[in-house]
């Protein structure tokens, strides 16, 4: 006995729709403003523990950052990273560069 096929739509492409229908959301929109691209510096570590405590390492020790990552993400760049030491996460963080050009 054949089998049956079941791909009957397989080759039939959907039309455009026309008309009728409500007009473009685009238009309703405000335009969109232009954002100035941020340059970052050179990025540095820092460790957050378990009660959000951030460390940064300095003179080859480990000590406390005064900012925490929920700050740092608000005007600068962060990136997770993949590797724990100690139980506490890894955080690449690149401050954004201030150009004076007056």
């Amino acid at each position: 006995m054949g089998q049956r096929k079941h791909h009957h739509n397989q080759n039939k492409r959907q039309k455009p729709r026309t008309g009728g229908g409500p007009a473009p959301l685009r238009a309703a929109l405000p335009p969109l403003e232009k954002r100035i691209p941020v340059v970052y510096g050179r990025p540095f570590i820092i460790l957050e523990d378990s009660q959000k405590g951030t460390f940064v390492y300095t003179g080859g020790q480990w000590i406390p950052h005064d900012r925490s990552i929920a700050e740092c993400r608000l005007d600068c760049q962060v990136k997770a990273l993949s590797q724990k030491i100690n139980g506490m996460t890894r955080y690449e963080v690149a401050l954004p560069v201030t150009a004076d050009t007056e």
